[in-house]
């Protein structure tokens, strides 16, 4: 049995999980505010909130999950990718906490342990997990990869982004129709409410990879141009715009999963990663596994947008093998 305190800080959110074998004792997340009025993540501010927010957030997880510095078996960060005044908090936290209690410190990638989350448990061990190899679509504000995972510590990525990430055209889409920072979840609240009346060009990428940029333009040129002849076209339409830039965004990320799943042969499958929390994708992706048999996969909500409970499960599987870091790790903006 092993028991490991995770830190997450790659961006704006400071995040401190303990669990316990596979299973989560606590799992605490302190969302910076700071950034709204702002339309995006400011790099200097959101390491400042690190700061002051860490020592809460980790005491706040060590209370929730009944635990004592003494019970911790090894201390796991998130090394990369991320914002590196970001990383840099939670790194050099961790690495402080691991000195001090002469424990094992282990380095965890932000994007492997979003894949990862598919396999957290619950403390009734309930909830179904996919067995090996299985396919996750990652899908983030920064990233969007389609991963074969083969076992806990072998992830390939067999297609990505080459431009823009999927997370990052439905805030950019929001910003274009006048929606405040995050824009992502109100354009599936809108969605919701909308139908996808509108169409807009689907990329035709190569392979398993995926493009965002494009149909970013697209979407840019269409307000532009309906509002030239009506200057509330987007008030009047709201609903319907969003549905349509949803439903284009799913169909993009869908249509490439459902490639991947020919082209491999693999039917357990996954979602992951902060957009992995739309509405409308885990509608969509739960109603294409039933139609062509996938054993289908989402994690619960919690464990899907930046959190230190999927740090805390990669370094658990790390921890099983020895897999530990240096205390002169050196954090990274890049995967």
């Amino acid at each position: 049995m092993a028991t490991i305190l995770a830190i997450e800080s790659s961006c704006d959110e400071t995040a401190a999980a303990i669990c316990r074998d596979e299973v989560m004792l606590s799992n605490t997340v302190f969302s910076q505010l700071i950034h709204k009025k702002y339309g995006g993540v400011v790099p200097e501010l959101a390491s400042r909130a690190h700061l002051e927010a860490i020592v809460p957030v980790v005491a706040q997880a060590m209370e929730e999950a009944g635990c004592s510095m003494a019970d911790i078996d090894a201390f796991a960060f998130t090394q990369s990718p991320g914002l590196i005044g970001s990383l840099l908090v939670g790194a050099g936290f961790a690495k402080s906490l691991a000195l001090a209690m002469d424990k094992p410190l282990i380095a965890v990638q932000h994007m492997e342990a979003h894949v990862l989350a598919n396999l957290i448990r619950k403390k009734d061990a309930s909830n179904k997990v996919p067995e090996f190899p299985f396919l996750c679509l990652t899908v983030s504000g920064g990233h969007t990869q389609i991963v074969i995972c083969h076992s806990p510590l072998r992830l390939e990525v067999i297609g990505q982004t080459l431009d823009d990430a999927a997370g990052e055209a439905f805030d950019k889409a929001a910003k274009m129709l006048g929606l405040p920072y995050p824009g992502g979840p109100l354009i599936d609240k809108y969605a919701a409410e909308g139908t996808p009346v509108f169409s807009f060009p689907e990329p035709k990428i190569p392979e398993l990879n995926f493009s965002f940029s494009g149909l970013k333009t697209a979407i840019l040129y269409f307000i532009r141009d309906h509002q030239k002849s009506n200057p509330d076209f987007i008030r009047e339409n709201m609903n319907d715009i969003c549905a349509s830039i949803q439903h284009r965004i799913i169909s993009i990320l869908l249509d490439k999963l459902q490639s991947a799943s020919a082209q491999t042969g693999i039917h357990e499958i996954c979602i992951a990663g902060g957009v992995s929390a739309n509405k409308g994708l885990r509608r969509d992706f739960l109603a294409l596994g039933q139609k062509l048999g996938w054993h289908t996969y989402i994690p619960p909500f919690e464990y899907c947008t930046d959190n230190a409970g999927m740090i805390a499960i990669a370094g658990y599987y790390k921890f099983l093998h020895h897999i530990f870091s240096p205390l002169d790790t050196v954090p990274s903006a890049r995967v």
